[in-house]
């Protein structure tokens, strides 16, 4: 039987010119650009298409080239004879001579490779210069079309803003540039096969929508986890802590998408509203609430995979006191018809045991289970469980009799996996996005109004834990995290899922 492809050959992108900012970065070599190469290999880019890279570091349009190759190694022909064509600018960001040369290159890209006027300029910079670039743009004429027409849209990486005030500020300036429908918020685990899954498995099967509501459902689960550490990013995550890194816009957009009401349509905007309407619906706590609904965790050295790793705080770029939190568990509620009382909890952190996120369903126990004691000592609680990463895929938790004379019970697994279903199944979201962003389909990226939702909803936590004497709390490497935060879960007996592999 021939597998199906996942990606369909008509959606080949428009001709256009991509310019990355940020273009030497670690982003750009391990991400962007292996993207497109498996874009264009894939057929997917038009042959009127090339990048343009601006970045601080003093490159040649050769050096940019091969470092084009050198991060796309398995890439083919075609990405191939399409890196020949790459530009490269170096200049600083606050500079008018590098915008000039910007413009200067674009209108040769129209000229030379048929790009018709069409832009995508995508942020992979520090945050810190998002603002500035998108008003250069501006200053310098570059956020709109070229002569030929077409259009302009703007890629932005995430965080977007580090609180809600910073957000917002980032929000007017971004707008004075762009409109919103030209902005791109890119969060690349939206990209991922199972998160988009949530909408067919929930809107196209009879049989899991009607048990998706607080009468069935008694509890969700989220588990963001990580067995590396900070690795060569201990400066960026001591402004960030897993909160923002990870809360703010991964869980949330998860959260959203698995909770939402059905959309009137497939579209972006209905998709969009829908998720929009679940953050608002989530109880934003006082920070004195926030406190008892929340718990913060620092790894310590221990072990993962057999091998010994030191602590965050004897990381490079971390201070030796420092209150960064590497973990992160929520007691969420969502007031609406839907979900009403039903506890979302949520954890996320890194130097777990394992690299794993997951969404798991717990149903109710059924009203009486007649074959009690060792005859069911091994039945667990119904659940659904979406794999998001790794070995994408979805389980069905059920209770089966085990074979023999005796009557017993126990917990057993339907499973589907996308890898051996599908074709190509294990391809990263990078591909996925950034043709989106080509064709113009904003299904997948992240609203203005759901960026600034999900920042109110955490902004309690951040407001309680700055202030003197905030719990933080220490866990060894190697372990699911501080053991108080078995404690937010609601009833006696209920403990953290263990997430499949």
């Amino acid at each position: 039987m021939t597998k199906p492809a996942l990606l369909a050959p008509h959606d080949e992108t428009p001709p256009l010119a991509m310019v990355i900012f940020g273009a030497s970065g670690d982003l750009t070599s391990r991400k962007i650009l292996p993207a497109l190469a498996s874009l264009a290999d894939l057929g997917r880019l038009n042959e009127n298409f090339t990048v343009i890279g601006v970045a601080r570091t003093k490159w040649s349009d050769e050096d940019f080239q091969e470092a084009a190759m050198s991060n796309s190694a398995a890439a083919g022909d075609r990405w191939r004879n399409l890196v020949k064509r790459f530009r490269y600018i170096s200049g600083e960001y606050s500079s008018t001579k590098t915008f000039n040369q910007l413009k200067q290159l674009l209108t040769e890209a129209d000229e030379l490779h048929g790009t018709e006027g069409n832009r995508l300029y995508y942020l992979a910079t520090p945050p810190s210069v998002f603002s500035q670039v998108a008003c250069a743009l501006a200053t310098q004429g570059c956020n709109v079309p070229g002569p030929g027409g077409g259009f302009c849209r703007l890629v932005v990486e995430k965080p977007y803003g580090r609180d809600l005030d910073s957000a917002l500020e980032l929000d007017a300036a971004v707008h004075t540039a762009f409109e919103e429908r030209q902005i791109f918020r890119i969060d690349h685990y939206m990209g991922k096969e199972t998160v988009q899954n949530v909408l067919a498995l929930r809107f196209a099967n009879a049989i899991f929508e009607p048990i998706w509501n607080r009468r069935y459902v008694e509890q969700v689960q989220i588990t963001v986890s990580e067995s590396l550490g900070v690795e060569h990013r201990g400066g960026f995550y001591e402004t960030a802590g897993a909160l923002r890194d990870i809360v703010q816009n991964h869980v949330m957009q998860v959260l959203a998408l698995t909770l939402m009401e059905p959309p009137t349509g497939m579209d972006a905007n209905h998709i969009r509203d829908e998720k929009v309407k679940l953050l608002k619906a989530i109880v934003i706590p006082t920070p004195d609430e926030a406190v008892d609904r929340s718990v913060r965790g620092q790894y310590t050295a221990g072990i993962i995979d057999s091998k010994p790793v030191v602590g965050y705080r004897e990381e490079p770029e971390v201070a030796p006191d420092s209150t960064t939190e590497t973990y992160v568990a929520l007691r969420l509620g969502v007031e609406n018809w839907r979900w009403a009382g039903v506890p979302m909890y949520v954890r996320t952190g890194k130097r777990l045991p394992h690299r794993v996120t997951e969404v798991a369903m717990q149903f109710h126990n059924v009203p009486h289970l007649a074959f009690e004691g060792e005859l069911a000592r091994q039945l667990r609680p119904n659940a659904l469980v979406l794999r998001i990463q790794p070995n994408e895929g979805i389980s069905l938790h059920f209770g089966a009799k085990v074979p023999g004379e005796a009557f017993k019970v126990q917990s057993v697994a339907m499973d589907f996996q996308y890898n051996s279903t599908f074709a190509d199944s294990g391809m990263d979201g990078y591909p996925r996005l950034l043709h989106d962003a080509m064709i113009g389909d904003a299904t997948l990226f992240i609203r203005t109004d759901e960026v600034e939702q999900a920042w109110r909803i955490v902004t309690p936590y951040l407001q309680a834990w700055s202030e003197p004497g905030a719990g933080l709390h220490f866990y060894e490497a190697g372990t699911w995290g501080p053991h108080i935060a078995d404690l937010l879960l609601e009833r006696t007996g209920d403990a953290w899922r263990v997430p499949e592999l």
